[in-house]
């Protein structure tokens, strides 16, 4: 099999991150709409959220992302128009599913800027932006995004990427407190949301890829101040954390982990970057726990051991932070498995006489769909719900019972899912109408093969992963086309009692956004390439769509005002596919600036077409260089500059093709950015510290090399 598909990789930024320009302060509209301002608390979120409001991420504490309202409904959707737009005011990824309340919408763009608008007429009430140091940007796997905010008690909650968590007046969006979360000398970055329960406002983190120790936390809502830890990985000596008064690693974790290995020094990894979800019923908060830093096991821990708690759901008491149960989707993670996929509390017919049983549903990346008992952990069913060929099943605890050659060694093995997932970020739905999950399911493959080269450390992209291994010195472009033809996507109507699809609508790409699903029997779900869908729920029939002109990758919400529906979805090109693999789609996707977009039926607004100027796709300057020279920076640009740059050193619009550009013609100009960081301003670091002066002409030279290449098979095909 051939391992073209080594260039579609899971995203680390480490290149040029440019954004937006900070501000100081928040910015307030001359003329504020008269209206409450989120007076919101527990019971609120528990009672109200996913009807005429949206009040917490997932629509509600279930995270089910269904919605009661039937204004929009299966009769009347294919009249949907725009009610108005908002820009954000940037050109990267947008992730963000607005909060919805007292007639505000909360929303978040890149680098974590914070707008209130009108949720009605899309007028913009304030902007907060955190002034992030855009060259903090270098830590951000899959870059510089933001999923959202939390709402409670007239306070809006944002974690930043930098790593702090801020609370904003939910009417001015001034700042009311700031606390750092994370050790900012470390690569760690916050792009999820934060959820509030109780009083408490719940964050986690990321950086696996980088190296760093995974942690949940809950803080005080009013002060910042923090209340428990709960760490996901064990403390490097295996002795309890002075901080935390029941990890349970004593007891469970420290036997699964030896004491050796990259782990000691570079964290072990298991950043909690994405699903927390707050279990009513038994009072628990259940999150998903990421990937193994560095991935490869070999270097991670050589004894072998399954790595608690990586890469699985756990269950702590939501007061305390102690823990109560786990369960290990992909023990010994080796591929970037994660688990921090959503996941979805529901009562399903899987009690004694069919009678209701509360569980827990994930569809992570390692392609098997989980029911887990919610109180307790105890495995239910787990099936596979895309074609995979690193395991052939789960055996009866629901261990994956794995494909010897997928632990990669020297030899590459071409694995199903790849590390961008069969189900990444993009939250699936779940509709107690049909009792049918909805999930963004894709296929990515990778050659996954062992890094020779690596050397443990804290900081820099270094997976224990070769990705590199295979790629010719100049790829034609018949290598692109082939890249486009094996990268898969579908929306699949999943039932989680017969652990089986009940319908399948196949798209034209991968990397396709979240779900959103209403008891007017509907699933909503933008695509890659910018169309947003209606389908019938209970038959995958398309009943309406239109373009949003951008990628539409985030999760969609509902809400009503003065009794009319409507349906909103945040635009934007970026994160780690966009960024690394998006060249397939730079120009069916544009780079343009993110929007807010909000639908109602009988809309007549308009979308914006793309304000960017066409890149100029010339070559600046002659090709130099022999064949080794080039060999040798296609190798250290795959490991230093293609997880943003794009493989084949072809940029997907959202950041600078380096290909086109004149610094690349300009060996003193390249240096000048690569080595001296003359642009850190902009997020683009020096990479000195991981590139040496001969390494930075070679990737020079692969990058000329690779325009040179695409220049004369574009005059040819003329």
């Amino acid at each position: 099999m051939t391992h073209w598909r080594s260039f579609i990789i899971a995203g680390g930024a480490l290149a040029v991150l440019a954004g937006c320009a900070p501000k100081e302060k928040a910015e307030v509209a001359e003329k504020p709409v008269e209206t409450a301002f989120a007076a919101v608390d527990t019971d609120r979120i528990r009672t109200a959220s996913g009807g005429a409001e949206w009040l917490t991420y997932g629509g509600t504490y279930d995270e089910q992302r269904y919605s009661t309202l039937t204004g929009i409904n299966t009769e009347n959707v294919g009249r949907l128009g725009v009610a108005w737009t908002q820009d954000l005011a940037t050109n990267r990824g947008v992730e963000a599913t607005p909060i919805v309340v007292d007639g505000v919408m909360y929303v978040t763009s890149a680098w974590s800027v914070v707008y209130a608008l009108d949720a009605k007429t899309g007028e913009s009430l304030w902007t907060y932006d955190p002034d992030v140091d855009r060259a903090v940007g270098v830590k951000a796997c899959c870059d510089v995004v933001n999923r959202g905010v939390a709402v409670l008690d007239g306070k809006v909650y944002v974690g930043v990427i930098d790593g702090r968590l801020e609370a904003l007046d939910a009417e001015t969006g001034a700042r009311v407190w700031s606390t750092v979360t994370v050790d900012q000398a470390k690569p760690y970055t916050i792009t999820g949301a934060p959820r509030v329960v109780n009083g408490k406002v719940l964050i986690g983190n990321g950086g696996a890829e980088l190296g760093v120790r995974g942690y949940l936390t809950a803080y005080d809502a009013q002060t910042g101040k923090k209340l428990w830890r709960f760490y996901t990985v064990p403390n490097p000596s295996k002795q309890p954390d002075l901080e935390v008064s029941d990890s349970a690693f004593e007891a469970i974790g420290n036997v699964t982990w030896g004491d050796e290995g990259a782990w000691v020094t570079d964290g072990g990894g298991g950043t909690v970057w994405d699903s927390i979800v707050y279990d009513t019923v038994n009072d628990q908060i259940i999150f998903g726990v990421g990937n193994g830093s560095p991935w490869n096991r070999t270097f991670r821990d050589p004894s072998g051991g399954d790595n608690l708690f990586l890469s699985s759901i756990v269950a702590v008491d939501a007061s305390t932070g102690t823990y109560k149960w786990h369960f290990q989707t992909t023990p010994g993670d080796n591929w970037d498995y994660t688990a921090t996929q959503s996941i979805i509390l529901a009562d399903l017919p899987l009690g004694e006489n069919g009678a209701p049983r509360r569980v827990a549903m994930q569809a992570p990346k390692n392609g098997f769909f989980y029911v887990l008992d919610a109180a307790t952990g105890e495995f239910l069913s787990g099936d596979a719900f895309v074609p995979m060929n690193w395991a052939t099943g789960l055996d009866e605890n629901g261990r994956p019972i794995e494909v010897p050659e997928a632990r990669y060694g020297k030899e590459p093995y071409e694995q199903l899912p790849g590390p961008l997932g069969a189900h990444n970020w993009q939250p699936m739905a779940y509709n107690p109408d049909t009792q049918l999950a909805y999930i963004p399911a894709q296929e990515i493959p990778q050659a996954y093969v062992e890094d020779p080269r690596f050397v443990s450390k804290a900081v820099g992209w270094n997976t224990g992963a070769d990705f590199s291994a295979g790629i010719p010195p100049i790829a034609p472009p018949d290598v692109t086309r082939f890249l486009r033809s094996t990268l898969k996507g579908r929306l699949i109507a999943w039932d989680p009692v017969k652990a089986e699809p009940r319908w399948t609508v196949e798209h034209e790409n991968a990397w396709n956004g979240g779900v959103l699903t209403t008891a007017g029997n509907l699933v909503f779900q933008g695509k890659l390439n910018g169309d947003f869908v209606a389908y019938n729920a209970a038959t995958g029939e398309k009943l309406w769509s239109q373009n949003v002109k951008s990628g539409a990758a985030s999760g969609p919400g509902t809400y009503s005002i003065d009794g009319e529906q409507y349906v909103t979805i945040t635009t934007g090109w970026g994160s780690a596919f966009a960024l690394t693999a998006g060249y397939a789609y730079d120009e069916t996707v544009p780079s343009t600036v993110g929007k807010v977009v909000t639908f109602k039926i009988g809309g007549t607004g308009m979308i914006a077409d793309a304000e960017f100027a066409p890149i100029d796709r010339t070559v600046k300057a002659d090709a130099f260089g022999d064949e080794a020279m080039i060999t040798r920076g296609a190798v250290a640009f795959s490991r230093n500059c293609m997880v943003c740059h794009g493989a084949l050193a072809a940029s997907s619009g959202v950041l600078p093709d380096l290909r086109w550009s004149a610094i690349t013609g300009n060996a003193e100009a390249w240096k000048g950015v690569v080595l001296d960081g003359n642009l850190a301003a902009n997020g683009m670091v020096s990479f000195a510290e991981f590139v040496s002066p001969e390494e930075s002409e070679a990737i020079r030279a692969y990058v000329l090399a690779q325009g040179h290449a695409m220049t004369d098979a574009a005059d040819g095909e003329e």
